[in-house]
């Protein structure tokens, strides 16, 4: 194994989470393709070029039982970013929910946030 390509993300509103990421986290979309009743839409980081995030539609109860929930009480996933206090300062102008402000720890910068469904993620700065 060479590299983790893709994290699924079931979402309510492959729309409303669309605006969230990419107007609030800054992703953009690299692939939005409808076949029949699917759609396929894959969000990337605009500094990265790798795709990252999978949209999926909830179509089930317990798919949508986990909605926001999908790690539990732990975060989904980590971003990398060179500027943890600024990317911070321009999140929550845009209304990004986060636990707390970003502290240094031995790993770098980081703070805690919330996605429009309340799924964890971590950012993170390296010292």
């Amino acid at each position: 194994m060479k590299t983790l390509r893709l994290v699924s993300l079931l979402v309510r509103d492959y729309e409303e989470a669309i605006r969230f990421y990419t107007d609030k986290l800054g992703f953009t979309v690299s692939e939005d393709v409808t076949f029949g009743e699917d759609r396929w839409v894959v969000l990337s980081l605009r500094d990265s070029g790798e795709p990252g995030l999978a949209l999926t539609l909830a179509g089930t109860e317990s798919d949508l039982a986990v909605v926001g929930q999908q790690a539990g009480s732990f975060p989904l996933f980590a971003l990398g970013t060179d500027d943890c206090l600024g990317e911070y300062q321009r999140m929550k102008e845009r209304g990004v929910i986060f636990h707390g402000e970003p502290q240094r720890e031995p790993w770098g910068t980081g703070v805690l946030l919330e996605d429009l469904y309340g799924n964890k993620i971590y950012m993170n700065q390296e010292p």
